[in-house]
């Protein structure tokens, strides 16, 4: 009897840490982009050369994208994003909604995280002047996109491959470039076991820094001046470098 309690705790015990590694973010996160590295896996591989969930060295800094496609096309760069209900947002806020039944959650805005990974490339590969990046937001699970006012591409998970397949357009790259674009990316990824603590710890770093530069009223994004202006919904601080530069903050 005694065993059999223990036997009963243990199996509880193990079915409440499966219950909680599963509703957690990581956990949904990895889900989604095992889901999007299959779909990828049908490109010609004499095409495209994949990356999934890559750590890269970029300066003194790192970064995680989720996939990367090398291809003589450009550049494909896709966060996926693994979500159930209803999702709003636009291109330009900070944070988009996530809405279960009455229960709404914000999250960033994923064409801006989307963004950062692009310019990080762009570093990386700065003297490829006539390079062209493709951005794209993919959303697995369970998930409806509503009212998604985007130019970026914002899609589910079984419209990527035909969306790859349909910008198979000028050749900008010929196979040596590619295959030295390859090399560099994997010149640069950072396969220490500490990488997650590491990436942390440089997220955290950008957060403090953009935190100081607003409290300074200087834009995080282009180092530009913010100002008041005055829009339909009342007064807001905007970059004095717009158009070029669509940062908003809040007015308080």
């Amino acid at each position: 009897m005694f065993l059999l309690l223990i036997v009963a705790l243990i199996v509880f015990i193990l079915g409440i840490r499966f219950f909680v590694k599963v509703r957690s973010p990581e956990y949904k996160g990895a889900v989604g982009e095992s889901i999007v590295a299959k779909y990828l896996n049908k490109l010609p591989e004499n095409e495209y050369t994949i990356f999934n969930n890559v750590y890269l060295k970029i300066g003194d800094s790192t970064v995680q994208i989720d996939h990367i496609i090398v291809s003589v096309y450009g550049i494909f760069v896709i966060e996926t994003k693994n979500y159930s209900g209803w999702i709003f947002g636009s291109e330009n806020q900070t944070y988009w909604t996530q809405v279960i039944f009455k229960n709404k959650t914000k999250f960033k805005n994923p064409i801006k995280q989307n963004i950062s990974h692009v310019n990080s490339l762009k570093y990386l590969f700065n003297n490829y002047t006539n390079l062209k990046y493709y951005s794209i937001i993919v959303f697995t699970g369970s998930a409806e996109l509503k009212s998604i006012n985007s130019q970026t591409p914002v899609i589910y998970e079984s419209e990527l491959y035909q969306y790859i397949i349909r910008n198979k357009n000028e050749q900008i790259l010929n196979n040596e470039q590619m295959n030295n674009i390859v090399s560099k990316i994997n010149e640069n990824i950072i396969l220490d076991k500490d990488i997650d603590k590491i990436h942390i710890n440089n997220i955290n770093k950008k957060i403090y820094e953009k935190e100081r530069k607003i409290d300074s009223l200087i834009c995080p994004e282009c180092n530009g001046a913010l100002v008041i202006r005055n829009g339909s919904y009342g007064k807001f601080y905007g970059c004095t470098n717009y158009p070029k530069c669509k940062f908003t903050l809040n007015y308080y």
